[in-house]
């Protein structure tokens, strides 16, 4: 599994010119998901997301994390985290979970994070619009196997 992280000042997505998903301060959650994922990895992968500390304290050192400013998720499914351009320009999309394996595990991760947050969401496998402002800016890729 792979997160990547952005720390916003709001973010949202549209679907068809339609906004279906909206959040002021927090994390822009871009969530890919591989063939070998399975509940355990996405159990941690939500608690290192809940406990990620990249918003500043007092002293400006990234030491507070989401609970602690009252943050929001916007999580948004994007297989396209396992492109692989090894050898070609064309991406190649072999290592990502099919949508079969996948759509399960993304909505249990967003379950997750939506016990201790308001947590927005695009739709699965949709084409999104994405509109963010990026705070700092900070971007954190987390991966776990």
């Amino acid at each position: 599994m792979r997160v990547v992280v952005q720390r916003v000042k709001e973010a949202s997505v549209k679907i068809d010119q339609s906004l279906v998903g909206s959040i002021k301060k927090g994390y822009l959650l871009y969530i890919g998901i591989t063939h070998e994922d399975d509940m355990s990895v996405i159990k941690k992968m939500a608690e290192k997301v809940k406990n990620l500390r990249i918003f500043e304290d007092e002293n400006q050192k990234m030491n507070l994390n989401l609970s602690k400013v009252k943050g929001e998720i916007l999580a948004i499914s994007q297989f396209t985290l396992y492109g692989d351009t090894k050898g070609n320009n064309r991406p190649s999309f072999i290592k990502a979970a099919r949508p079969e394996h996948a759509k399960p595990l993304y909505e249990a991760f967003v379950k997750l994070l939506s016990q201790d947050f308001h947590v927005e969401t695009g739709e699965f496998q949709e084409h999104m619009e994405i509109l963010s402002i990026n705070d700092g800016p900070v971007t954190i890729i987390i991966e776990m196997d």
